[in-house]
C-alpha cells in the first residue's frame, strides 16, 4: 500500500551510498567458504509461500545472496527451513566448481548455517516421515553431501543468523546488526581509511 511504498523509497534514499563490505582474510591460509540460510514460513498471506534467504561469503566477502519465493507450500517451519537450506547448498556446490576451475581449493566441509533444529534433524536423519516426502529429493542431496564430507549443517543462533534480512521484515536494531557485516557505507569507508592512515603514520615515525 501506500505507506510500504513510502518506507521502500525511504530505505533507499538513506542507503543510497551503501556497497558491499570487502574484507577478505584467510584462517591459516586456507580458502574458506561460510553459507548462511534462512526462512520465513507461510509469509505470503494469499500464496502461503514461503521465502528462502542465504547469503555466502568467500573468505568473509559477501559472493552469493538470494532472496525469493519458495516454488511449493511447505507444511511446517522445518520443511520451509530445510527447503532453504538445500538451495543454500546448490548454491555452495556451484561456486566450489567455479574456485575449482580456478585452481582455488576449499577447505571442507562447507558451513551450512541455520536456525532451525528441525531442518538440521532433516539433514541428519536417514528417516523421512511421510508429511516430508515431497521434499524427497533434496533430502538426498543435501544428505549425501554431507556424509561424504563436504558440507556440514550446523545450528546458528536466529539474532547471528544474517540471512534472517533477506527473508523477512526486522527492526532497526536487528536490520543494522545483520547488514553492518556485509555492507558499508561512503562515510565508515572514509572514517575506516582515516583510522588506517593514522596507524600508519604512527608506524611509520
Amino acid at each position: 500500500d501506500y505507506k510500504e511504498m513510502l518506507r521502500i523509497i525511504k530505505f533507499v534514499i538513506s542507503t543510497e551510498d551503501f556497497g558491499l563490505k570487502i574484507e577478505p582474510h584467510t584462517e591459516e591460509g586456507v580458502w574458506h567458504l561460510k553459507m548462511l540460510s534462512d526462512s520465513d514460513f507461510a509469509g505470503d498471506k494469499e500464496t502461503r509461500i514461503s521465502v528462502t534467504g542465504y547469503i555466502l561469503y568467500f573468505c568473509g566477502v559477501p559472493i552469493a545472496w538470494k532472496s525469493k519465493g519458495q516454488k511449493n507450500i511447505t507444511l511446517s517451519s522445518s520443511e520451509a527451513e530445510y527447503v532453504a537450506c538445500s538451495e543454500a547448498v546448490k548454491e555452495v556446490q556451484f561456486v566450489k566448481q567455479v574456485l575449482s576451475a580456478l585452481d582455488i581449493q576449499v577447505k571442507n566441509p562447507v558451513s551450512i548455517n541455520v536456525d532451525n533444529q528441525g531442518a538440521i534433524y532433516m539433514a541428519e536423519s536417514y528417516r523421512i516421515s511421510d508429511r516430508s516426502k515431497h521434499v524427497d529429493v533434496r533430502w538426498h542431496y543435501v544428505k549425501n553431501l554431507s556424509e561424504e564430507g563436504k558440507i556440514k549443517v550446523e545450528f546458528i543462533p536466529t539474532e547471528e543468523n544474517d540471512s534472517d534480512i533477506f527473508t523477512k521484515n526486522l527492526g532497526g536494531e536487528l536490520y543494522e546488526k545483520h547488514s553492518v557485516k556485509f555492507m558499508m557505507s561512503r562515510k565508515m569507508l572514509n572514517e575506516g581509511t582515516k583510522r588506517y592512515n593514522a596507524v600508519n603514520s604512527q608506524i611509520d615515525k
